[in-house]
């Protein structure tokens, strides 16, 4: 059993069937992605697993907990973290501040000034940001403005404010969308890296093939709401279902 499990999960939008029976196993430690064209319904399931969207039918389920009806503070407070196409940061104010912010994160979803499990103290918490800074290589640009930072920056920084709850498993909605060359491969290293030291399970949403086949090691496609085959990249490649509905035009 993996650490993320789907099981039949379906979804309609009035007369549109957006995921039809959808079986996802995410084992413990691992990088897995989701992949397919446009409108196969990627989105539709990370709405799913984070508490955006209830399926129709079907289970998922957290280390054996079901996420389904939790609202997503709840969600996170499970071990669940996602990181956004667009970076997630508060940019008035400086990257050092943004990721003190998190925590601050009462267990029911507010910002008050307790940290998290109302033990922290204000040394602790500035010793963790700045640890969390290094591990993803920007505690040199702790005093500049977060609005000020590249694409790429933004990224790291944002990760840094999602691992202050150490979080079990991180769902990525396309981490590399809109970045240069030099940052996407900035982003994968910086993602391999946090998967070996935190032992933190990924699952990433990606249409750049570039990304995917440098961190994955299982791979779900899916085409019109409907998985097609879960396997390993090796395979994954040279697959005559996959190459047909995606593959074969995106990796020519």
């Amino acid at each position: 059993m993996g650490i993320l499990e789907v099981k039949g999960v379906g979804k309609r939008f009035g007369g549109l069937k957006a995921l039809d029976n959808v079986n996802l196993s995410v084992r413990e430690n691992t990088v897995h992605a989701i992949i397919g064209p446009n409108g196969a319904g990627k989105s539709t399931l990370l709405n799913c697993l984070v508490g955006k969207l209830i399926p129709d039918t079907g289970s998922v389920t957290f280390q054996g907990e079901s996420v389904l009806g939790r609202k997503p503070h709840e969600i996170n407070q499970m071990g669940i973290s996602r990181v956004f196409q667009t970076p997630e940061i508060f940019g008035d104010l400086t990257v050092m501040e943004n990721v003190m912010i998190p925590c601050y994160a009462k267990r029911d979803g507010s910002f008050r000034l307790h940290a998290v499990e109302d033990v922290w103290s204000e040394s602790d918490i500035v010793e963790k940001a700045e640890a969390l800074l290094r591990d993803v290589g920007m505690l040199e640009k702790r005093d500049s403005h977060a609005a000020s930072l590249s694409r790429g920056d933004k990224r790291r920084l944002e990760m840094a404010m999602c691992l202050v709850q150490e979080p079990k498993l991180l769902l990525l909605d396309e981490p590399t969308a809109g970045m240069a060359r030099a940052d996407t491969n900035n982003t994968i290293e910086l993602l391999k890296t946090i998967n070996a030291k935190r032992d933190i399970t990924m699952a990433i949403i990606e249409h750049d093939m570039h990304v995917v086949f440098s961190l994955a090691e299982r791979i779900t496609v899916l085409a019109q709401g409907t998985p097609l085959v879960e396997d390993t990249p090796e395979k994954i490649k040279g697959h005559p279902k996959v190459q047909e509905a995606y593959l074969g035009q995106a990796h020519a």
